[in-house]
């Protein structure tokens, strides 16, 4: 695997649209100035790639833009970091323009940079993954760096400091506080804090040894499910009626999800899960347990639980059907003797910490810790 360098100050970061593109939106203009003035407070040099500001109708159009935004990154010596501005749900789509394209492909081995992203970029990182790339997974700069009170929350803010220094030997522990998801991200609620909450529960251990080791590999649950169901169009018909409409060809491309995915070998196959522990975490939508459960059964056919060591799971945003989820995962997973480390700060639920893929990590539930070793 290849290791990129540590973020230092001075460095020039991209921010890049790879699935959604609701930065270029007017209505998001102060999340975009407060995102920028964070990373600038970190040292760092950002800027927007070409596309990356050209608003959610051209975006979903054109992947092949965004595509080409990131293969400019890479060919870029003077970029040494890759922040994915949010996550979405059709980022699949720049596969073909990238997984077919030699330069890039070769550009991502001899220029390794630091790439950071959650959610949909799931299949961003899968695709990194598969080219021998470190990637790291749990925050993005609409959802973090541009925190609307004005100063990342500070869990988050300090897992994001980290990106400066190596990460081994560090521990990632439980939030102290865990927040709501703001319902209104418009410039009046400006300098304002999400709601926030006592953290009741910690880290639990749901079934196994509470102490288990292996690399990490994962990322959103329900992006993971969706690379190997098929039939996306019908599930996604309701949701993106509109969008088919002003896009004829992002129906077709979800009829064809898994097919994309598979072409390119983007989910890992079952043999390289052995060892591994997979950390996994449910997204915005707060999927109710019967959609959790088809997603499981997904990994579960793939030979996921067959093969790994243990399973990370991140907390469920706002708390919602935390109960109902350990006993999907317990159930779907049917072996007692897998660990499963439940309600870990990562992924949709904030605050975020962040997550290197490929890293060596030891976890020890009495502790409450996971080492990165």
């Amino acid at each position: 695997m290849l290791f990129p360098e540590p973020l230092k100050k001075g460095d020039k970061v991209a921010v890049i649209s790879l699935s959604s593109g609701i930065l270029g939106e007017p209505y998001c203009a102060h999340e975009k100035e407060l995102g920028l003035k964070m990373l600038r407070r970190f040292g760092l040099e950002p800027f927007f790639t070409e596309h990356a500001l050209m608003g959610k109708d051209y975006i979903m159009c054109h992947p092949e833009a965004r595509a080409a935004d990131l293969k400019a990154a890479f060919l870029d010596d003077s970029v040494k970091g890759i922040i994915s501005a949010i996550g979405g749900i059709e980022t699949f789509r720049t596969f073909p323009y990238l997984m077919e394209d030699d330069e890039f492909i070769n550009a991502v081995r001899q220029h390794p940079k630091f790439f950071l992203g959650f959610s949909d970029t799931t299949n961003n990182h899968f695709m990194f993954y598969r080219l021998g790339l470190q990637t790291f997974y749990g925050q993005a700069f609409m959802c973090d760096l541009a925190e609307l009170s004005g100063d990342m929350l500070p869990y988050s803010k300090a897992h994001f400091g980290n990106c400066f220094k190596s990460y081994h030997g560090r521990k990632i522990t439980p939030s102290d506080v865990w927040y709501e998801e703001r319902t209104d991200f418009s410039a009046a609620a400006a300098g304002t804090m999400p709601v926030s909450h006592k953290e009741e529960h910690g880290y639990e251990l749901l079934q196994g040894s509470p102490v288990f080791e292996g690399e990490l590999l994962g990322g959103c649950i329900d992006s993971m499910g969706e690379m190997i169901i098929t039939g996306n169009a019908d599930r996604f018909g309701e949701l993106l009626s509109s969008e088919f409409e002003k896009c004829p060809q992002l129906k077709n491309d979800f009829v064809n999800q898994s097919g994309i995915t598979s072409k390119y070998c983007i989910f890992p196959a079952a043999e390289e899960w052995r060892g591994k522990i997979l950390f996994a975490e449910t997204s915005e939508v707060m999927p109710p347990p019967d959609m959790l459960r088809e997603y499981l059964e997904a990994l579960k056919k793939e030979c996921v639980f067959d093969n790994i060591n243990g399973i990370i799971i991140g907390k469920p945003m706002n708390e919602k059907y935390y109960e109902e989820y350990k006993a999907v995962w317990r159930e779907t997973v049917d072996n007692a003797d897998l660990p499963m480390l439940y309600n870990v700060n990562f992924g949709h639920s904030l605050p975020r910490a962040i997550l290197p893929y490929g890293a060596m990590a030891r976890v020890d539930a009495e502790k409450q810790e996971i080492t990165l070793i």
